[in-house]
C-alpha cells in the first residue's frame, strides 16, 4: 500500500467536512438513531453504536452532543423511520462507486442518486456490481504529527488488540480491523491517547483508478459534489486515486 497516501484524501474530506460540520453532525445523529433501533442504547451490547459513536469522535463532535443524540433517540418512539439503501455505480473511465445512504423517501433518494451519476457522466449499476471490488474494514488513521509515539509501538498495541494489519505512510499511519474486530482496536487506540484523524469501519478499494483527463477528473468532482450536498447521502466510497 505504500505511495498511496490515504491520508492525503482524508485531509481533503476533513477540509470539506469542516465547512459543513453542521451536515456531517446530522448524519452522524441519524447513524446513532438507527443503531440504536436495531440493538439499543448501550454501546457496550450495541456494536453498531459503539462504531457510530467513534466516528464522532474522530470528526471531533463533542461528548455532550453524542450524550444528547442518544438519549433522544432512546427516548423518541415517534421518530422518523429512516432505512439504509446502499447504490453502486460507475464514474468516468469504470471508476467505481458505492453510495450508503439513510432515507425515508426511497424514490427521492434513488432519483437524487441517478442524478448525480448522470450530471457527472456516470451511471447507476445493478447490486453488487462494483462492490466486490472493495473490502469491508475497520480503519484507523493516525497523522504522524499529532502522534508521539513510535510506529512499533502502535503497531504492536493495535497487532495485540486484534488489528489485521498496519501500513506506514509519509504523512500517517493506518490501522486495519476485520469490522468485527474494530470496537476492541479502537478502544485500545483511544486508551491509549493517541489522537485519530479517522476512525471507522469503511469500504476500501482493492485497486485504484488512475484518471489522467481532465474532463475525466471535472465530471468525477461532478459526481462527487452533488453526492456530498445530499442531505440522504451518508458515504460515498470510491477507487479513483485522488
Amino acid at each position: 500500500m505504500s505511495g498511496h497516501s490515504k491520508f492525503a484524501n482524508i485531509k481533503h474530506k476533513k477540509e470539506k467536512n469542516d465547512a459543513a460540520k453542521g451536515k456531517i453532525f446530522t448524519i452522524i445523529g441519524r447513524e446513532i438513531a438507527v443503531a440504536i433501533k436495531e440493538g439499543g442504547a448501550d454501546p457496550a451490547n450495541n456494536s453498531k453504536l459503539a462504531a457510530v459513536i467513534a466516528k464522532a469522535k474522530a470528526n471531533n463532535m463533542p461528548n455532550d452532543t453524542i450524550d444528547r443524540g442518544i438519549k433522544k433517540a432512546a427516548g423518541d418512539g415517534n421518530s422518523v423511520n429512516y432505512e439504509t439503501v446502499t447504490y453502486e455505480g460507475y464514474g468516468p473511465s469504470g471508476t467505481a462507486i458505492i453510495v450508503n445512504a439513510l432515507t425515508d423517501n426511497r424514490n427521492r433518494t434513488a432519483a437524487n442518486v441517478r442524478n448525480a451519476f448522470t450530471k457527472g457522466g456516470g451511471s447507476v449499476g445493478t447490486t453488487g456490481c462494483v462492490s466486490y471490488m472493495f473490502d469491508e474494514k475497520g480503519q484507523i488513521i493516525i497523522d504522524k504529527e499529532e502522534c508521539d509515539m513510535d510506529a512499533d509501538e502502535i503497531m504492536m498495541l493495535a497487532l495485540d488488540a486484534g488489528a489485521e494489519d498496519f501500513n506506514e505512510e509519509e504523512d500517517s499511519y493506518e490501522v486495519l480491523t476485520a469490522p468485527a474486530d474494530f470496537d476492541a482496536v479502537y478502544k485500545a487506540v483511544s486508551d491509549a491517547k493517541i489522537p485519530m484523524a479517522q476512525a471507522e469501519v469503511t469500504m476500501i478499494p482493492q485497486n485504484y483508478v488512475e484518471l489522467t483527463g481532465e474532463d475525466d477528473i471535472k465530471k468525477i468532482n461532478r459526481i462527487l459534489d452533488l453526492l456530498d450536498e445530499d442531505d440522504d447521502v451518508q458515504a460515498v466510497y470510491h477507487n479513483w486515486d485522488e
